[in-house]
């Protein structure tokens, strides 16, 4: 099972997304497409707590 880090290099907020395509080798443009398109589905509220959430248990890249 891969580990997923947040991304110190490729980040816009958090490196949340860019962890998650670092991790997957997806682009990290597609990644952050998704989630807005997923905040903007659920009226944001529900997609925010799980990005803040995501930011509070995903550790940041060692390296």
């Amino acid at each position: 099972m891969k580990r997923v880090y947040r991304s110190r290099t490729d980040k816009k907020i958090f490196g949340i997304c860019g962890g998650i395509s670092e991790a997957y080798n997806i682009d990290p443009t597609l990644i952050r497409i998704i989630v807005v398109f997923l905040a903007l589905s659920t009226a944001l509220l529900p997609m925010v707590l799980t990005y803040i959430v995501a930011r509070l248990i995903m550790p940041e890249t060692r390296s």
